[in-house]
């Protein structure tokens, strides 16, 4: 069994979709022609976004993302995190950390996207297998 895709309940599917490519730099494999549910390709996992207004017909109560008290985090990986932390934040995210050297030996920083969602950039964990 694998992690096939990790889907986020949003208001907006094509505008938190145009943030993504603009702030994380990610390609866009879908959007529904409804609007309602659209796909980024992140690798092995696909990144999904579901609008609120189908979830809620179809019987779920999506929440609504808090920052100042998150539940979860999304990590993207890359060897430049000060890099990757600027076009976030000239995309709109909101900085929450700036590049930060962990006592475990990686590199990471803190943004909330156009929805709140909190997001890691981080850089590899050297010597962890």
């Amino acid at each position: 069994m694998h992690l096939k895709y990790t889907i986020l309940y949003v208001e907006d599917v094509t505008r938190t979709i145009e943030f993504y490519e603009q702030a994380f730099g990610l390609q866009r494999t879908m959007i529904h022609e409804s609007g309602d549910y659209g796909e980024l390709d992140t690798g092995t996992t696909t990144l999904s976004f579901s609008s609120r207004r189908l979830m809620t017909e179809l019987g779920k109560s999506p929440g609504t993302p808090d920052p100042t008290s998150p539940i979860f985090e999304i990590a993207f990986e890359t060897h430049d995190v000060a890099a990757a932390l600027e076009k976030a934040r000239s995309a709109g995210a909101t900085v929450v950390q700036e590049v930060r050297e962990e006592a475990w030996g990686q590199t990471t920083a803190y943004v909330v996207d156009n929805n709140g969602f909190l997001i890691e950039i981080c850089s590899p964990i050297y010597g962890a297998s």
